[in-house]
């Protein structure tokens, strides 16, 4: 059993918005659920490569593909920030691909859908990255020290992506009918799978109790989602397209009614039966192992470089 004192120490730095960093003292569930949410966000930043990577060599203009790379390498780097802020907990970058590569450690469900033309490169950037930034945003405040710095510099360019996904749509909205149709298409695709990417309902996700009482989360997934919901809608409509549900309203609030997600789906998804869930993880294991000789030959010129330092 963990010292009464210590936990209530920690809890009053917690409660005194004091950042809890990697040397201070900390419980063991606190730690374990910073493990699996850090772990879980570098995974999706680094999954997430995957979807609109297949689409630089196809992009429409050298303009578009040159933001494309960008947004895929800054992608990259937010994972290896990630990790790093994650081995800060003692747990090694390996150990966390290991967990990722048996199953036992997710990413985000939105990256289980198949990007099947541009449209859906601009409604991923707009929609996706956009509920990232919702997020993201919250957690800059988060109780960790380690990962609120991370979060502050991966938040500016999410921005970034946003805004690029959200020009494809407009510039496709002002375009051909046909192109207009695709743009409708791709958010009809793109709308629920990034409204799920908040997680479960606050009452149906067992976590959420400490995560609200140690800070690590700010606000709960429902209150997040609204937020995303209410910031999208007016946007889908400012360039004429059409949010994918009948019965959603605006109330006298300011804030959207909208139907309630597919939870069946969401679920089935996080079990690993989603589109692409195994085209995914099949792709990260190839690029893993095949980079693998890189990794090692990094390691080896890192270590001469050191003898050479400590003969000199």
């Amino acid at each position: 059993m963990e010292d009464a004192k210590k936990l209530e120490e920690f809890q009053a730095k917690i409660d005194a918005e004091i950042k809890i960093e990697p040397k201070d003292w900390m419980p063991e569930e606190y730690r374990q659920h910073l493990v699996r949410q850090m772990s879980q966000h570098a995974h999706s930043e680094v999954i997430g490569m995957q979807p609109e990577g297949n689409w630089i060599t196809r992009a429409p203009s050298l303009r578009s593909k040159k933001i494309l790379m960008a947004k895929a390498q800054d992608e990259g780097g937010h994972g290896l920030y990630l990790y790093c802020a994650t081995e800060t907990l003692g747990v090694s970058r390996d150990q966390l691909l290991n967990w990722l590569h048996e199953g036992k450690a997710k990413y985000a469900s939105v990256f289980n859908y198949p990007c099947l033309n541009w449209a859906d490169v601009g409604a991923i950037g707009w929609l996706v990255d956009g509920a990232a930034i919702v997020n993201q945003v919250s957690l800059q405040r988060t109780s960790y020290g380690p990962y609120s710095r991370a979060m502050v510099r991966i938040c500016k360019e999410e921005s970034f992506h946003q805004r690029q996904g959200y020009e494809i749509m407009a510039s496709m909205m002002n375009g051909t009918a046909d192109q207009q149709k695709m743009a409708q298409e791709a958010i009809e695709r793109w709308w629920w799978p990034s409204l799920m990417m908040f997680g479960p309902h606050d009452g149906d996700s067992p976590r959420t109790s400490n995560a609200m009482k140690w800070k690590i989360k700010r606000e709960t997934n429902d209150d997040l989602r609204q937020q995303f919901i209410d910031k999208t809608i007016p946007q889908a409509e400012l360039i004429g397209l059409k949010v994918p549900d009948d019965n959603y309203e605006l109330l006298e609030n300011g804030s959207y009614k909208t139907s309630d997600i597919d939870w069946d789906e969401f679920w089935n998804v996080i079990k690993g039966n989603g589109p692409c869930n195994v085209k995914r993880l099949k792709h990260h294991k190839k690029a893993h192992d095949e980079g693998r000789w890189v990794r090692e030959a990094a390691i080896a010129y890192n270590k001469k470089k050191e003898q050479k330092l400590q003969t000199a």
